[in-house]
């Protein structure tokens, strides 16, 4: 791995530290708007992870979740959530990360995913693979969408206009389910590594998705929009599967934006409509 990831994984060990000694004082969050939660360890861990790469790569940008940016003087951006899983880390609930990724004249070249909780690093660099704790990860070979474990997430803003909750069920009734554990980078991680087969999402940033899809695509996965065009991560979404499971999966994801659901929604029982 080059300079780029070891530095990256340096600093992302660092700030879950810093993450880590903040849980332990069960400290309070605020609220950004009716659902978004702000900590002090997401402040905490941006101010750290931008001094970092400042020092280390002063000519790069940096565009991180909190506000912080550098606006850098090379084709190098860097996009950092200090504390993605905001959401978990406030209720206690340890499914969270830091997550850095590394983009180059618009490709994606490097990127780390750390999580505290269980010690894991996940690295990625192109054309170098990809690492958890130093070992090579690859992703699943399940072709078969009956057999997938899938994950998605939800957006903390307007929840309520969200369409996902369809794709959610369509894919749960016809998986072995559909996790949603509230933490996107991780979530990619984890296809990347095997645990999952598939994760989709709306309405992500670029810096929930940048050093996971870089993961995936390492591990031999692929990414992609919704309907199957080309990833973009300046779109709002993203597909991650392990590419033999990419064809049926989009063309699942057709039927269900046309509103052809092939489970019909389950009716409530008149006892209960009123």
């Amino acid at each position: 791995m080059s300079e780029f990831v070891e530095k990256a994984a340096a600093i992302a060990r660092e700030a879950g530290s810093v993450i880590s000694t903040l849980a332990a004082r069960h400290i309070g969050f605020e609220l950004k708007g009716a659902h978004d939660l702000v900590t002090e360890a997401d402040r905490a861990s941006e101010h750290l992870i931008v001094e970092r790469l400042r020092q280390h790569f002063p000519s790069h940008a940096v565009v991180a979740e909190e506000g912080s940016a550098h606006r850098g003087s090379s084709e190098y951006c860097w996009y950092v959530d200090p504390l993605d899983g905001t959401t978990n880390f406030a209720h206690g609930f340890p499914v969270y990360n830091v997550t850095l990724g590394l983009e180059r004249a618009g490709e994606l070249i490097a990127g780390v995913i750390y999580d505290p909780t269980r010690d894991e690093m996940f690295q990625a660099e192109k054309g170098s693979g990809a690492l958890l704790n130093g070992e090579r990860i690859r992703v699943t070979k399940t072709a078969r969408i009956e057999d997938s474990l899938c994950a998605t997430g939800f957006p903390s803003r307007k929840r309520h206009q969200n369409v996902n909750v369809h794709f959610y069920y369509q894919f749960a009734m016809q998986s072995h389910g559909v996790r949603r554990a509230g933490a996107a980078a991780i979530d990619l991680a984890y296809v990347a590594c095997g645990r999952l087969d598939l994760f989709w999402e709306f309405s992500l940033k670029p810096w929930d998705m940048a050093a996971g899809v870089l993961l995936v695509r390492e591990a031999g996965g692929m990414c992609s929009g919704m309907h199957g065009e080309p990833f973009d991560l300046r779109g709002s979404d993203v597909l991650a599967d392990n590419g033999a499971l990419h064809e049926p999966v989009v063309e699942l994801m057709q039927r269900i934006f046309r509103g052809d659901f092939p489970v019909p929604l389950p009716q409530l029982p008149e006892a209960r409509k009123s």
